[in-house]
């Protein structure tokens, strides 16, 4: 079985639809996952665009959503997870903008990519605060079960 990541909202290689960046609610998409394997103690999840600031020159990885202890058997997250609330536990860590929220799509120029990555975890988290990526990375090493991935484009109007 390998850990499948899907949305309602679009397609993987898809445009990630307006609703959800910064020129429309700003809200997350709802995300589903499938096989889970077994043995996953919590799940999480980030969001990031490696084609910062422009995709015909990046520079960097700008982190637009981390969020870890996700319980392993919900199957997804609703629409705007943020706002409604993160089931069992779970909790945003900082993005770029030092947030603990969602901060979506907002490409200063081009079509950027969006990789919701998603990782299944033999282990939960139980004093990492409100991580940044590299802190969530560096504490996931080691303990990765299965991962996957659904990247989404989105280009400012």
């Amino acid at each position: 079985m390998t850990l499948i990541l899907t949305s309602s909202a679009f397609v993987h290689g898809g445009e990630v639809p307006a609703a959800y960046t910064c020129q429309g609610k700003d809200i997350s998409p709802p995300l589903a996952w499938d096989d889970v394997p077994a043995g996953t103690e919590s799940l999480a999840l980030i969001l990031d665009d490696p084609d910062a600031p422009d995709p015909d020159a990046p520079k960097l990885t700008w982190v637009h959503w981390v969020v870890l202890n996700l319980p392993p058997d919900i199957g997804g997250l609703a629409e705007d997870a943020d706002g409604s609330g993160y089931p069992g536990g779970a909790a945003a860590g900082l993005n770029d903008w030092n947030r603990a929220d969602y901060g979506g799509p907002c490409p200063p120029v081009g079509r950027h990519r969006y990789f919701h990555k998603l990782y299944a975890l033999d282990m939960k988290f139980s004093r990492l605060g409100t991580p940044t990526k590299a802190e969530l990375e560096a504490a996931m090493a080691g303990h990765v079960l299965g991962q996957a991935s659904l990247m989404g484009t989105y280009r400012k109007t």
